[in-house]
């Protein structure tokens, strides 16, 4: 499999600079699209309410629920007890680990602390962790298919 990492991080990063997509949809159309993956654009819709911490409560990142969402498409399960849902749950913990380990938290409240809404310094954090995400995404995608 032929994934340009780096693309897949700027891609993601462009759709939210370009005021395209925010973090969630951005990571979940990059992804969808750099894999070519069988989903229609309502995949895109479903990750609408989750930018700004779900819904702009502040709550777990929309990058990283972005993240969850595209590995899901990838290895998660569409029929009752099949046991996918172990390897797509695995590679979320893996997913949200990482991302805690690199920023201590989660939470787009503590993320964006001492930043304001909306302005140039809050915006280039937030799409420096959408294309992170994306990355990480793609990564751990190309790694598990092999």
């Amino acid at each position: 499999m032929n994934i340009d990492f780096a693309q897949v991080r700027a891609t993601a990063e462009k759709y939210y600079r370009d005021g395209d997509f925010y973090c969630s949809e951005a990571v979940v159309k990059t992804i969808r699209d750099a894999f070519g993956l069988e989903f229609d654009d309502s995949v895109i819709a479903m990750a609408s309410g989750f930018p700004v911490g779900i819904g702009g409560s502040g709550c777990t990142c929309g990058a990283v629920i972005g993240g969850v969402m595209a590995l899901g498409m990838v290895f998660g399960r569409t029929q009752a007890k099949d046991e996918r849902v172990n390897k797509a749950m695995a590679l979320s913990k893996e997913l949200h680990d990482q991302f805690r380990a690199n920023h201590k938290s989660l939470c787009c409240r503590v993320l964006t602390k001492n930043l304001t809404l909306g302005t140039p310094e809050h915006l280039e954090q937030c799409i420096s962790l959408t294309g992170e995400v994306a990355e990480a995404v793609a990564r751990i995608i190309v790694r598990e298919r092999g």
